[in-house]
C-alpha cells in the first residue's frame, strides 16, 4: 500500500489524518513542519505529502517550493483553515506552485480519501509507460 507524509504543527490533526488513512490501509509518516516534512522525504520518499499551509518553522507553501524544485513529480494534497485569512487565498497559492488536490479545514474525511486516492492514481500511468 502507499507511503503518506503527512505534516502538520498540530499533532491532533496529525493523529486524525493518521487513523483515517491507516484504517484504510496506508502507511503513515508524520513530521510536525516544513523542515521535518522535507527531512523526511529526503530520507525515504512517500508516495503522497498530505501538508498543512501554515506551520512555524518552514510553512507549507515553503515546502512545496523546495520539494518541487528537488522532486519535480512530488504529489501533494494541501489543507489550510486559513488562520487570519481565509484558506482559498493560500490553498490557491500551494495549487498554483504545484499541489495536486488542495482542502479546506477543518477536514472531511470521504473529501480526504477520495483525494488520496486520485492523486495516488494518478501516478499509475508515468509507472507503466516507463515500464
Amino acid at each position: 500500500m502507499a507511503r503518506i507524509l503527512i505534516i502538520d504543527d498540530e499533532s491532533q490533526i496529525r493523529s486524525m489524518l493518521r487513523l483515517m488513512l491507516e484504517r484504510v490501509g496506508y502507511e503513515v509518516v508524520e513530521a510536525p513542519d516544513g523542515i521535518e516534512g522535507i527531512r523526511k522525504y529526503r530520507e525515504k520518499p512517500a508516495d503522497l505529502i498530505i501538508t498543512d499551509l501554515i506551520m512555524p518553522n518552514k510553512d507549507g507553501i515553503g515546502m512545496i517550493i523546495d520539494l518541487k524544485k528537488e522532486f519535480p513529480s512530488v504529489k501533494i494534497i494541501a489543507m489550510s483553515g486559513g488562520g487570519v485569512n481565509r484558506p482559498e487565498g493560500y490553498l490557491d497559492g500551494a495549487k498554483k506552485l504545484g499541489a495536486s488536490r488542495t482542502l479546506t479545514k477543518p477536514i472531511d474525511r470521504e473529501k480526504m480519501l477520495t483525494a488520496v486516492k486520485e492523486t495516488l492514481k494518478e501516478n499509475i500511468p508515468d509507472a507503466e509507460s516507463s515500464a
